[in-house]
């Protein structure tokens, strides 16, 4: 079986702990920003880590 190639587009979007955590940006920041508050707005900024459901799919896709 050839090796695994890294999904490029997901690499560029999420980065790996020291931990082994996986850290994602949220969405819903880009589009429709003036109809969200100020509040809403300064808590999408920060980063978030990976779900538990979607770990362990999106850990196969970076493995290369």
């Amino acid at each position: 079986m050839p090796k695994m190639k890294t999904k490029k587009s997901l690499a560029k979007r999420v980065k790996v702990t020291g931990s082994g955590k996986i850290k994602r940006n949220r969405a819903y920041i880009s589009h429709f920003a003036s109809h969200k508050s100020q509040k809403q707005k300064r808590k999408l900024r920060k980063a978030a880590l990976v779900s538990k459901g979607d770990y362990k799919r999106i850990k196969s896709l970076l493995q290369g």
